[in-house]
């Protein structure tokens, strides 16, 4: 212990220890100690010497700290220092990484020692404030020193990023935080990394920070969370698709809502609010894939992130930097999607009377007044509003059309004519760039724009906008306006032969282009003279020869005798030489240092690309090749008149024996429809058949009286039986009975009246008037007997009569029933006779069919055509 108070504390007589000496002996107590607290009291001194002894601690400790986390984990004061010593040794922070820098290249050696996962594991591990705060702190320097090896070994690791990812859930904000700047490091440029972060729920909780922290009006921590989004999804598909399909876009929409009151923006604010706008940039960036593109952008229309940041862009107030980052966002928000685009066709400034925000930024990038890189903004927005967008190019050129002007507002025309013309060089370039853009890719609206007229001065007639640019160019005006109307003229009268000749007809034109070309002049002017050759070059590829003093061969002599093929050559090639062209063709977005660099636009470097092959062999063409070419083009097109004959007659054909086969193969389906009905009619008549023999069982043959009374109908049905004679002779048989019984009942009332009546007299009769009493008691019995014989006789009757008529009512069922099979029978017959005839109808129309088939095939044999058989014969 006094050793270390030597050196800890106050000073000892003699001399005093060197700092290499000092910590080789400290590194020996480490070694030696067995007390766990010698060993903490060593490392703490180290600790306290590494800052100031960076290489000596280092060079001889290095063993001995890793060897402390591999033996004294369970002691967290000991693994703090030990951590916070490693650190120091690594010291990467950024207040002293001029101080160290040195240091941390002598020990780079050791750093690769330390990246064993094991003597670092501590720190995902341990729970513990003074083990785990340090250890980030020396993971996120590990990760700045030797990043690339150090992903290696935490993606290798089971759990090690998500282990990491905990971090963003620590309750100690401190610990959070710092874990936010660890996950900076870990996910730069490891898109594995950054899918695995990504999948453990990074973005609900960075979002879920940054809401807390108060979304742009938070402090560091929410820079930090941007940071960490911007790595994740930057260049990474698999992390951008995640992101729009967990409906994240969404919760992008509450970050800019910016209120009425937008003075005093802190510094912290703005640097929020342009990484936030970057982030939405990361989803539409035109170099991600156009399907990716194109989903996020309707994603952001239909979630009002586009309409919330159309409301910053037309707000007051806002900062300069934070304006041209939003113009720059909303233009990459509605490049090529035409929903978005039609939407900002529609906004409006918040002016009296209200303007189109089209205009007001077009007045911004004319104005000499506004900073340059507010004007590059403006003018990449108008690009991608007009990007794919025939219908917003039909309106720009609209607003230049005679029948279309209004004098009393400012069109986006007016103010395009009127930068196109100004003093200022820049105003010049950014509109001939934004009209040439009204043009691309779009004959309709390059022949429109001939039509636009332009009064010079009061008293001469009109000049065309075609020759007022040529008109500016044969001035003599500086290198920038010059480039700019060379590009929109080249841009213009590319692929449209109507716009060429009009360009040709001035006569004075072509002799200013190859005085321009054949001239030697600087280097300034190199650029100049190249783009003319590409005006040049162009007039000769899409002349029509319409005018005979400027047909190809005149044009092409003229270049031969003035300016020379291979001079021609050498000075359209410059354009692509041109130090400024590669940079410009890398991206869309107009991105200059100055404003004097402002010379091509990524959109004509394509057509510069696709037009100096073909001008090229254009005009090394001799007029022998030109004729020869023009005879084998007419011979190609005599050819190809006779072919497309051929073609037509071939596809007049084919849909004759499309139809004819689709006839063919409605006549098989009906033909088999025919057939199941002939077999369902068949098995009907057979069930009928059935039904017939059932009943001559049952029924038999009729009597022979019964017979010659039918004719010949028994003969043909055979269903006059047995049964039925039977049951006649029954009904017969009753008839009588009933009869007899009817005259037995008609005598024995008559029996009856007579007994009354003979009663009757003999009471009247007798003198005493009374019967004997035995005597009259006899009778009433006798009365009582044939009373209830007669009611027996009556129910006999009335049972006799009713059994009568169910048999009466079964011989009528069985006569309707013969009837109606008879009916039937003739009926099915009649069928089964119609169904053949159409059969053979239908058999006669497919040999018909298959004989016009034959025939046709015959014919396009005849033509050369190859025939496969693929029909079939139905004879």
């Amino acid at each position: 212990m006094n050793f270390l108070r030597g050196v800890m504390g106050g000073q000892a007589a003699g001399p005093q220890p060197s700092g290499a000496e000092t910590i080789q002996k400290l590194c020996d107590r480490v070694a030696s100690s067995t007390l766990l607290e010698d060993r903490r009291d060593a490392v703490r001194a180290l600790k306290s010497l590494s800052k100031k002894y960076r290489m000596e601690v280092g060079t001889q400790a290095m063993d001995h700290l890793i060897n402390i986390l591999q033996t004294d984990r369970s002691d967290s004061e000991i693994l703090g220092y030990a951590l916070d010593t490693l650190y120091n040794i690594i010291c990467n922070d950024e207040e002293e990484e001029q101080a160290c820098d040195s240091a941390s290249r002598s020990v780079g050696g050791t750093e690769l020692f330390l990246l064993q996962w094991q003597d670092v594991c501590v720190i995902i591990f341990e729970f513990d404030f003074h083990v785990r705060w340090p250890g980030v702190k020396l993971l996120t320097a590990l990760l700045k020193n030797q990043c690339v090896q150090v992903q290696g070994i935490i993606l290798v690791s089971p759990m090690g990023v998500s282990r990491l990812m905990d971090l963003l859930a620590d309750s100690r904000e401190v610990i959070r935080n710092d874990g936010l700047l660890l996950l900076q490091q870990l996910t730069k440029s490891n898109a594995a990394i950054q899918k695995i972060v990504a999948f453990e729920n990074a973005f609900e909780r960075l979002l879920d920070i940054i809401t807390e922290e108060g979304s742009s009006d938070g402090g560091i921590v929410v820079e930090d969370c941007l940071l960490l989004l911007v790595n994740l999804l930057k260049n990474n598909s698999s992390n951008q698709n995640f992101f729009k399909e967990g409906s994240y876009i969404q919760r992008m929409k509450p970050w800019f809502e910016v209120g009425d009151d937008n003075s005093g923006w802190s510094a912290q604010k703005v640097t929020n609010l342009h990484l936030m706008l970057q982030l939405v940039r990361v989803m539409v960036s035109p170099v991600n894939s156009p399907g990716a593109t194109a989903s996020c952008q309707k994603s952001m229309y239909q979630c009002g992130l586009l309409q919330q940041l159309c409301t910053i862009l037309m707000a007051t107030g806002v900062p300069a930097d934070i304006l041209t980052e939003t113009i720059n966002t909303v233009s990459e928000v509605i490049r090529g999607s035409q929903v978005n685009q039609d939407y900002f066709a529609s906004v409006n400034a918040p002016s009296n009377p209200p303007r189109p925000a089209i205009v007001v930024l077009l007045m911004s990038m004319v104005n000499e007044r506004q900073p340059f890189v507010l004007r590059c903004a403006v003018l990449y927005c108008f690009q991608c509003f007009l990007y794919k967008n025939q219908k917003g190019q039909g309106e720009i050129v609209a607003t230049l059309l005679p029948s279309t002007i209004d004098a009393n507002s400012i069109s986006a025309g007016q103010l395009l004519c009127g930068g196109l013309f100004s003093v200022d060089s820049l105003s010049n370039w950014c509109a001939a760039v934004a009209l040439a853009h009204a043009l691309q890719d779009n004959l309709t609206q390059k022949e429109q724009l001939l039509r636009v007229q332009l009064a010079t001065s009061l008293g001469k007639p009109p000049v065309s906008l075609l020759q007022q640019c040529t008109n500016i160019l044969s001035q003599g005006s500086k290198v920038q306006t010059r480039v700019g109307l060379l590009m929109l003229l080249c841009t213009w009268i590319n692929n449209c032969p109507i716009a060429v000749t009009h360009f040709l007809h001035n006569q004075e034109n072509v002799p200013f282009l190859t005085a321009q070309i054949s001239e030697n002049l600087g280097e300034d002017e190199r650029l100049v003279q190249g783009l003319c050759a590409l005006l040049l070059g162009i007039c000769i590829y899409y002349n029509d020869n319409s005018l005979e003093n400027y047909t190809k061969e005149k044009l092409k002599q003229l270049i031969e005798k003035r300016i020379g093929k291979e001079n021609f050559v050498e000075k359209l090639g410059f354009i692509t030489k041109h130090e400024l062209y590669s940079r410009a063709a890398q991206k869309p977005q107009p991105v200059f240092p100055s404003p004097e660099q402002m010379l091509f636009d990524h959109e004509f470097t394509k057509l510069v690309k696709e037009l100096e092959g073909v001008i090229t062999k254009a005009v090394h063409k001799s007029s022998e090749d030109e004729k020869k070419e023009e005879e084998v083009k007419k011979t190609l097109e005599q050819h190809d008149n006779i072919v497309t004959q051929y073609k037509e007659l071939i596809r007049e054909q084919d849909a004759q024996i499309q139809e004819l086969k689709e006839q063919v193969a409605s006549m098989s389906s009906q033909n088999e429809q025919m057939q199941t009905t002939v077999t369902q009619q068949l098995a009907q008549i057979q069930q009928h058949k059935d039904q017939y023999n059932i009943l001559k069982l049952k029924l038999g043959k009729e009597n022979q009286n019964q017979s010659n009374s039918q004719g010949d109908s028994s003969q043909v049905n055979g269903l006059q039986t047995e049964e039925l004679t039977q049951l006649r002779e029954e009904v017969e048989e009753l008839r009588k009975q009933h009869t007899l019984l009817q005259t037995q009942l008609h005598d024995k009332d008559a029996l009856i009246n007579t007994l009354v009546s003979k009663c009757s007299s003999d009471a009247v009769s007798s003198s005493d008037g009374s019967l004997d009493a035995a005597k009259m008691a006899e009778v009433e019995s006798r009365l009582a007997a044939q009373t209830t014989e007669t009611e027996r006789l009556k129910e006999e009757a009335k049972s006799l009569s009713e059994s009568r008529a169910e048999l009466e009512q079964q011989l009528a069922s069985a006569t309707s029933t013969v009837a109606i099979l008879q009916t039937e029978q003739a009926k099915l017959q009649t069928e089964v006779q119609e169904s053949k005839k159409e059969q053979d109808d239908l058999l006669m129309l497919l040999a018909d069919q298959d004989q016009k088939i034959h025939s046709l095939k015959q014919k396009l044999k005849d033509l050369g055509e190859t025939v496969h058989n693929q029909y079939y014969n139905f004879h």
